[in-house]
């Protein structure tokens, strides 16, 4: 960290997604077993507004990437008024659990695990979703507890905490929910701290505070925004460390990811560019306002934000916001990584 300008991004090296193959796999939910020694490793995390899987093979102290696949899914819509996943959402969401599952089918997976998160802990027929996703595309989702998807998040990302001394935080910025872990980095394993689970994500915040009309509007559902996930992670606040000399800052969702990218004025998304970054916390702060600012036209527009992302990024900002409020930090790390990687470094054989 040293004499680096807070005022400037920079990268702290060339970024990779890790995860050390040294131990043999641990167990964990078999999707396809086939072939007699295991090489295609695969995670699935399925979120309040994302379907993602990622499928890699041991590549010296890491992993290679064999495929990919990431969609917006929305399977938490309508939620927050509902308490149960919509049939729209369940559909387009098996839609996207068969193409993963063909891609598993295809890479000849032999150990993945597959993991559900708020959306489904939430929801009143989340079983049923469940069962209904394995009978169709062979997938058995497993519905985690915010504990270990923080803990996930954390073992994936770890590696782009700014080398420091002092507590770090991490955070992940769901569709439903929000995790803030804070780790001591000294070891060679980050070790946690204490941890937090707020109840607002994207997609939950988005629906519950609404939209305002006009300028005004925009700026009081905004604040309204903030106030109400100030609340949810008060508690938290309290148990914090003061004193500490260089704040160290970590963010892994599509919230910084995206604002990232609008910092940096890419024309589209590269994860290249992005993933691993160090961004100064002011400019988070004056996109997230800027933003806040427009409307769903204006935001529509923006490259790396489109139609997709337009109507859920404010409530990011908010939620990014009011976690810079609690953790002072100069500048913000990005992480386009987090719980697939975490998962393929259990299975792989060396996760905590």
């Amino acid at each position: 960290m040293g004499d680096r300008s807070p005022d400037m991004p920079y990268r702290q090296g060339k970024p990779a997604r890790s995860a050390p193959t040294n131990g043999k796999p641990r167990s964990g939910t078999a999707i396809a077993a086939r072939g007699r020694d295991p090489r295609h490793f695969a995670a699935l995390d399925l979120g309040t507004n994302n379907c993602r899987l990622l499928i890699a093979r041991p590549q010296g102290n890491g992993f290679a990437v064999v495929d990919a696949f990431s969609r917006i899914v929305r399977l938490g819509e309508g939620l927050a008024s509902s308490g149960r996943l919509s049939d729209a959402a369940i559909d387009r969401t098996i839609a996207a659990l068969k193409i993963c599952a063909e891609k598993l089918k295809r890479r000849n997976v032999t150990l993945s695990r597959a993991v559900a998160t708020e959306a489904c802990r939430r929801a009143s027929n989340g079983a049923e979703f469940i069962a209904r996703a394995y009978a169709e595309t062979g997938i058995l989702l497993d519905v985690i507890t915010a504990e270990e998807e923080a803990r996930l998040a954390v073992l994936g990302c770890h590696a782009l905490i700014e080398p420091g001394e002092d507590p770090a935080l991490v955070f992940d910025i769901g569709g439903g929910s929000t995790e803030l872990v804070l780790v001591d980095t000294r070891g060679p394993a980050p070790k946690v701290l204490d941890w937090h689970s707020a109840p607002w994500g994207v997609v939950s915040l988005t629906e519950s505070a609404g939209y305002g009309d006009g300028a005004a509007g925009r700026a009081a559902a905004y604040a309204q925004m903030r106030a109400v996930v100030a609340d949810s992670m008060a508690a938290f606040a309290t148990r914090l460390p003061r004193g500490i000399a260089v704040p160290r800052l970590l963010g892994t969702s599509g919230t910084v990811t995206t604002l990232a990218s609008v910092h940096l004025g890419l024309s589209h998304y590269d994860r290249a560019q992005v993933d691993g970054v160090i961004v100064p916390a002011s400019a988070m702060r004056r996109i997230s306002a800027d933003l806040a600012a427009m409307d769903l036209r204006q935001r529509a527009q923006l490259p790396c934000i489109g139609t997709e992302r337009a109507d859920l990024v404010v409530a990011g900002c908010a939620i990014l916001e009011t976690i810079m409020d609690l953790w002072p930090a100069e500048r913000l790390g990005i992480a386009d990584r987090g719980i697939r990687e975490g998962i393929l470094r259990r299975l792989m054989g060396n996760g905590a």
